[in-house]
C-alpha cells in the first residue's frame, strides 16, 4: 500500500421506527433513466469549482463538464465588500480547504435533466445551472457562511441543504430555489437523508472537526453532536439520536460521536456508519436503537498516528452498499485505500490503494463501487463482487462527492461554456 500523500481534503420507541427510502449512499441502483435523458455520475471537482458528468456505469467514459462558479467574480466581489464574510471565506480557504477555495461540495440533477443543483462552501450557497446553457437558473445564500452536504427528496423536488455554521438545515423547492421550511440541528450539521418514501429528513452534526483537541479526553469540546429526525412537511422534530449514550452502552466510551458518511440496508432497518478518527464503522440497529457491531479496518503503518494531522477529524470518509445489501464499499481516506466488505461475516476484501479517498457511491448498474481519490483527481470503481479494481477515470482538481443523475440524452456540456 502506498505511503500516505500530503494532498488530501476533507430508543426507537415500540411503535415508531422510521424507516429510508432510497438516500444516496443507500443501497439501491437507479431506475431506468426516463424517455430522452441519459443516467451520468457527477463528480464535484471542489477546488477547480467544475462538475465532471461521466457514464454512470462500464467504462465510465467523460461525457461533459460543468462550471459550476460562473459567477465568481460577483460572488468574490461581494464577498471583499462585507468584513464578516471576507472572515469565513478566508477561515473556510485555510482551514477545511487547506488553502484552497472550495466551490462545490455537492450535487443533484433536477427530474427533467435539464440543470443540476449544487452547494458552493465558500459561496454559502446553492444554485441551479442550466445544463443547455451553463447559465445560474437560480441562486440560495445558506443562512450562515457555509454551505454543505445535501439530499434530494425521492421523487426529486426538494433539496435539503446543510447551512453548516447556521447549525440548521434548509429544505429547497429544486426547480424554483424557493425555502420551504428548515429545521435546526446539532452543530455543524453534515450529513442529510429523505427517508420513508420522502415522509422524514434525517441529519446528521459532525461539530468542530477543525480544532486540534484531537485526543478522545477532550472529545467534548468538539459540541452538540446528534442525529436530527424530522418530520419532512412540517420540519417539526419527530425525535432525536444522541450516539455517545449508544457507544458507552456499548463499552465504546473512547469512541466520537460525529457521525460522518452511512449508509442503510435495503429493508432500511440497519445503519452503516462511520465517525471521526475511526478506521472501520459502526452497525445501528434502528428498531431497537443500539449499535450492534463493531468493524475495525485495517490501519496503513504509513499513516501519521497524530490525529491532529488527519484530515477534519476524519481516519475513514466514505461508505455505500450494494443493491442486494450483501457488501459495503468503504474509502480509507487517511489509509490510503478502498475495500469492500461481506456484510453478513464482516470479512474483509482485497485493500484497493487509492489516494485520498474521499467518497463512496455505487454506479448505475449497481455493480460497482465508485470512490473519488482526491489526491490523485480520478475516480475509481471497485467491482463489489470481487472487490478488484476495475478502473479509474481521471477528473478535475480534487475530487470529493460523486452523485448519480441525468442529463438529456445526446448532451455532451453546456453550450456556454
Amino acid at each position: 500500500m502506498p505511503a500516505f500523500r500530503t494532498r488530501h481534503l476533507c430508543s426507537v420507541a415500540a411503535a415508531l421506527v422510521l424507516t429510508a427510502a432510497a438516500p444516496a449512499t443507500a443501497a439501491s441502483a437507479a431506475p431506468a433513466a426516463p424517455d430522452g435523458l441519459r443516467e451520468v455520475l457527477f463528480v464535484g471537482d471542489n477546488w477547480d469549482g467544475t462538475a465532471d458528468v461521466v457514464a454512470s456505469s462500464g467504462d465510465f467514459a467523460k461525457v461533459g463538464r460543468i462550471d459550476v462558479v460562473p459567477d465568481k467574480q460577483q460572488r468574490l466581489a461581494e464577498i471583499n465588500a462585507d468584513p464578516v464574510k471576507w472572515i469565513y471565506y478566508t477561515s473556510i480557504r485555510n482551514e477545511v480547504g487547506e488553502g484552497h477555495d472550495q466551490y462545490v461540495d455537492d450535487m443533484y440533477s433536477t427530474p427533467d435533466g435539464k440543470s443540476v443543483v449544487v452547494s458552493r462552501p465558500s459561496f454559502a450557497d446553492v444554485v441551479s445551472i442550466d445544463l443547455a446553457t451553463g447559465k445560474i437558473n437560480w441562486r440560495f445564500p445558506v443562512a450562515g457562511y457555509r454551505a454543505d452536504h445535501m439530499a434530494v427528496s425521492p421523487d426529486g423536488t426538494r433539496v435539503a441543504v446543510s447551512a453548516s455554521t447556521a447549525n440548521k438545515v434548509q429544505v429547497l423547492d429544486i426547480g424554483t430555489g424557493k425555502e420551504l421550511g428548515e429545521f435546526g440541528t446539532g452543530d455543524k450539521p453534515h450529513e442529510n437523508f429523505f427517508t420513508d418514501g420522502g415522509k422524514y429528513i434525517w441529519n446528521m452534526s459532525i461539530g468542530e472537526v477543525t480544532t486540534s483537541l484531537d485526543a478522545p479526553g477532550w472529545d467534548w469540546t468538539k459540541g452538540d453532536r446528534h442525529l436530527t429526525i424530522v418530520d419532512a412537511t412540517t420540519f417539526k422534530q419527530v425525535r432525536t439520536i444522541d450516539m455517545r449514550q449508544r457507544l458507552d452502552a456499548a463499552g465504546l466510551k473512547d469512541f466520537s460521536d460525529a457521525v460522518r458518511p452511512a449508509a442503510f440496508t435495503p429493508d432500511w432497518s440497519k445503519l452503516y456508519f462511520q465517525v471521526s478518527f475511526f478506521n472501520g464503522f459502526l452497525e445501528y440497529d434502528v428498531a431497537t436503537d443500539r449499535i450492534t457491531r463493531v468493524k475495525t479496518l485495517p490501519e496503513n503503518p504509513a499513516t501519521n498516528p497524530d490525529r491532529t494531522t488527519w484530515l477534519l477529524d476524519s481516519r475513514h470518509h466514505g461508505i455505500s452498499m450494494n443493491p442486494e445489501g450483501t457488501k459495503l464499499c468503504v474509502a480509507g481516506t487517511m489509509d490510503g485505500y478502498a475495500t469492500v466488505v461481506d456484510r453478513a461475516s464482516f470479512d474483509v476484501g482485497p485493500l484497493v490503494p487509492a489516494s485520498t479517498p474521499y467518497w463512496a457511491t455505487v454506479s448505475g448498474d449497481g455493480k460497482d463501487c465508485v470512490i473519488s481519490e482526491a489526491g490523485a483527481d480520478r475516480i475509481t470503481a471497485i467491482d463489489f463482487a470481487t472487490g478488484q479494481k476495475v478502473l479509474s477515470v481521471p477528473v478535475g482538481d480534487h475530487p470529493q462527492r460523486v452523485r448519480l443523475g441525468h442529463v438529456p440524452a445526446g448532451w455532451t456540456g453546456p453550450s456556454g461554456g
